[in-house]
C-alpha cells in the first residue's frame, strides 16, 4: 500500500478509501511522481474536504542529500483539497523488498 489516499475518520464518519498506487514500489521518488501525477489528472472529481495522502516507502541504504519534489502545482491542489501529506518509513531497506 505506498501510496494510500483517504479520508481520516471522525467522530461522524469512518475513514473513506480514495485510491491506493504504486503498490509494489518502496522508493519514495517514483512514488512522489506518481502523486504528482494523480494530483493533476485525478483529484479533480475531488470536493475539498479532509483528505490524507499517505507514502509508505522502505529506506535506501546508499540515501545521501536530496531526494524527490513536490512541485508547487502539486502542492497548490492539496492544499485547495485540504489534503495533508503523511509520510510512513518502514524500516525495511528498499533493495531488499524488490
Amino acid at each position: 500500500m505506498p501510496v494510500h489516499i483517504f479520508t481520516p475518520s471522525t467522530d461522524e464518519h469512518d475513514s473513506r478509501d480514495i485510491a491506493s498506487f504504486c503498490c509494489d514500489e518502496w522508493e519514495i521518488a517514483p512514488q512522489i511522481a506518481a502523486l504528482s501525477d494523480w494530483l493533476a489528472h485525478s483529484s479533480q472529481t475531488l470536493k475539498p474536504a479532509e483528505y490524507v495522502a499517505d507514502v509508505s516507502f522502505g529506506w535506501r541504504r546508499d540515501a545521501a542529500t536530496g531526494g524527490p519534489v513536490l512541485e508547487p502545482a502539486a502542492m497548490r491542489r492539496m492544499a485547495e483539497l485540504g489534503m495533508s501529506l503523511q509520510f510512513s518509513e518502514f524500516g525495511a531497506f528498499t533493495d531488499e523488498m524488490k
